[in-house]
């Protein structure tokens, strides 16, 4: 079994893997246990308040998730996926555990451009929480050394590799309302 699969059998089991994306190493569980969200959410010291961007490997899987999307957020989701931009829509709350969403009804979604993560979560079969591996308010690790000996610690598996050495964040727009809003300005310029 490589490293990939091992990662992908503790994550299908509930356990935490850090593992690289696109933008900077991220810190993540499969969406649907509750158990794994809650320890994920006291690992990093993360507000409970504070929803979580959750990772899909496809558009399609996005769309079991979320509300029914129109054409221009469909056509955002094509023209920057999969990359570093981060998209808030209204979501399926019956589906999405509240932790997750931070209590509200709309969920941070994206597709890293990243072939270890996609192959993470199409292995798992279920969409992973995606936060950077890093304690809340702490500094966003982009390289293997730049993670927290203490965070490691934590977790059941630290898969190695590399980010795509951009050294930031991704962008994050919500299109849950009109207009859209930039919440964060990370590695994709957007023109609203």
């Amino acid at each position: 079994m490589n490293d990939t699969q091992k990662a992908i059998e503790i994550i299908k089991q509930g356990g935490i893997v850090i593992f690289p994306t696109d933008t900077a190493f991220g810190i993540g569980c499969r969406m649907d246990s509750e158990k794994a969200v809650k320890r994920l959410f006291k690992i990093r010291k993360r507000p409970k308040a504070m929803a979580t961007p959750v990772l899909f490997d496809t558009i399609e899987r996005v769309k079991e998730f979320v509300s029914p999307v129109d054409s221009d957020v469909f056509q955002l989701m094509k023209d920057y996926w999969p990359g570093a931009l981060t998209i808030v829509l209204p979501c399926q709350t019956s589906i999405v555990p509240s932790l997750v969403r931070g209590g509200g009804e709309s969920l941070g979604v994206r597709i890293p451009d990243h072939e270890t993560v996609r192959q993470l979560i199409k292995g798992a079969n279920i969409p992973i929480l995606g936060p950077s591996a890093n304690f809340h308010g702490e500094k966003t690790p982009y390289k293997l050394e730049g993670l927290d000996k203490r965070l490691i610690k934590l977790v059941d598996f630290v898969l190695e590799g590399k980010t795509k050495g951009r050294h930031l964040t991704s962008t994050v727009v919500d299109v849950s309302n009109y207009p859209w809003q930039i919440v964060r300005q990370g590695n994709v310029m957007l023109n609203l």
